[in-house]
């Protein structure tokens, strides 16, 4: 049997926008041709993938499930992911939740592989040769890995050993791998190779910010009574392309002009570079291949503007409404601000919003001294900004070593504390430490010195 696949991960706080796959055979033949889905946190995208025809047997499911009942949602048992949009959560079925919605679970989904499984319903994709494949992934990210809602982040080379073994027991025809991350260029770059049959977008270049949207106080806003960015601007871009165009018509490439274009708006504080890694051939492909279409959209006719190379009416359409972008790693202070803002004067809630706030900052005060001083224990203090600041050139990975990237990680989290979403920007300095020839030893007084006074 022959099987679509899409895989997806998102962050448990931006999740996907409207987005209509339909259902049906993209060519006759002998066998037929099965979308299979993996999804986590994206109730929206369930939803739609739903009403597209597909079978919840086909659709895997990672969440992690702390949004609809949460305190602070303001809509108890509803989860919207866009200004003024429709409840996305009810109906969704919860394959991997929880301690369950770990990186070691998405990857032996991937694989098939039921045995590597830990806790979830079991259910994996099972694809083979004939088989084409999409993921989406989205979830915080820095310098050589992406977040995972529980346990252990995913480097970059383990998704690409991952991958790998996938191509190597010829289970996918083709893939296309979209990717949201900060940084997010850097799980590919120098790994993904074109013979592995994979095409892969990713949010932005190997050293640079994605951006949430749809935030409190910026254009377009959410209504008054939410407090946190609801979706991010790489993902709007592509799936709010996708629900009005044709995709029997549309080709990636095409959606890589329109997507790179809105979130690449130069004279504005916030942008970052949609990247294309691996097999580009295959973004001459019509997205249909991959994901469907509405069939709503059969009749769409597109406009050339709408992918050409220098639009400017269209430039200054998306910096309109991209006018509110936040960085995704200060979304957590965007959120914490806008809540300090909103409260009445003298309010415990002012006085609990302004307390976390502040420790808030502080954390990132304590995070960037603790790295400066780290660095010049080991490399002296006139070395200090190269090692945070040092990019490899275009094509080479990120770190030579990948073990010393993940010890060095491991030995700061044990003396210093886990890298949170902001402390995460601090990888990069870190792979170029063990390319510098840093080892266990070194970190680890340096890190004492640092930490522990």
């Amino acid at each position: 049997m022959n099987h679509f696949i899409l895989i997806a991960s998102l962050l448990l706080h931006f999740l996907l926008n409207n987005f209509v796959v339909e259902a049906r055979q993209i060519a006759k033949s002998t066998t037929t041709r099965t979308r299979w889905v993996v999804l986590a946190d994206v109730c929206h995208k369930y939803q739609i993938l739903k009403n597209g025809g597909l079978k919840d047997e086909n659709i895997i499911v990672f969440m992690y499930d702390d949004i609809a009942f949460n305190v602070q949602n303001p809509r108890p048992g509803i989860i919207i992911n866009k200004p003024y949009g429709p409840d996305v959560y009810n109906g969704v079925p919860k394959d991997y939740t929880g301690e369950n919605c770990t990186a070691n679970n998405f990857l032996a989904v991937i694989l098939g592989n039921r045995t590597a499984l830990t806790g979830g319903s079991g259910k994996v994709v099972n694809s083979g040769p004939n088989d084409y494949i999409f993921i989406y992934y989205a979830d915080h990210g820095s310098a050589g890995m992406v977040a995972m809602p529980t346990g252990d982040d995913l480097y970059a080379k383990d998704l690409i050993e991952v991958l790998k073994k996938k191509h190597e027991a010829k289970s996918y025809k083709s893939m296309v791998f979209y990717l949201e991350a900060c940084e997010s260029g850097s799980m590919f770059d120098g790994l993904l190779t074109e013979d592995m049959n994979i095409y892969a977008v990713t949010a932005s270049t190997p050293a640079e910010s994605s951006y949430a949207m749809y935030c409190p106080g910026h254009y377009p806003s959410p209504e008054d009574d939410f407090e946190t960015c609801l979706g991010d601007l790489f993902s709007i871009s592509w799936i709010e392309d996708s629900e009005k165009h044709d995709l029997q018509k549309e080709t990636l490439q095409q959606q890589h002009g329109v997507v790179r274009r809105r979130t690449l708006v130069d004279y504005l504080d916030f942008s970052s570079h949609v990247m294309q890694y691996g097999n580009k051939e295959l973004s001459k492909e019509p997205i249909f291949t991959y994901i469907g279409t509405n069939p709503d959209n059969d009749n769409f006719t597109m406009k050339a503007e709408e992918f050409s190379s220098n639009p400017s009416a269209e430039i200054a359409h998306w910096s309109r409404l991209t006018r509110g972008a936040v960085s995704q790693r200060d979304a957590q202070l965007h959120y914490l601000w806008h809540r300090f803002n909103r409260s009445a004067d003298g309010s415990s809630e002012k006085i609990d919003a302004q307390k976390q706030l502040q420790n808030e900052i502080l954390s990132r005060q304590q995070v960037d001294q603790n790295i400066h001083q780290i660095i010049a224990q080991v490399f002296g203090e006139e070395n200090v900004s190269k090692m945070i600041e040092s990019i490899r050139p275009a094509g080479q990975p990120l770190v030579d070593d990948w073990d010393c990237l993940k010890m060095l990680v491991r030995i700061y989290g044990e003396i210093c504390g886990s890298l949170s979403i902001y402390g995460k920007k601090y990888t990069r300095a870190m792979a170029n430490m063990c390319n510098a020839g840093i080892n266990k030893k070194q970190m680890t007084l340096a890190s004492n010195q640092a930490c522990l006074k």
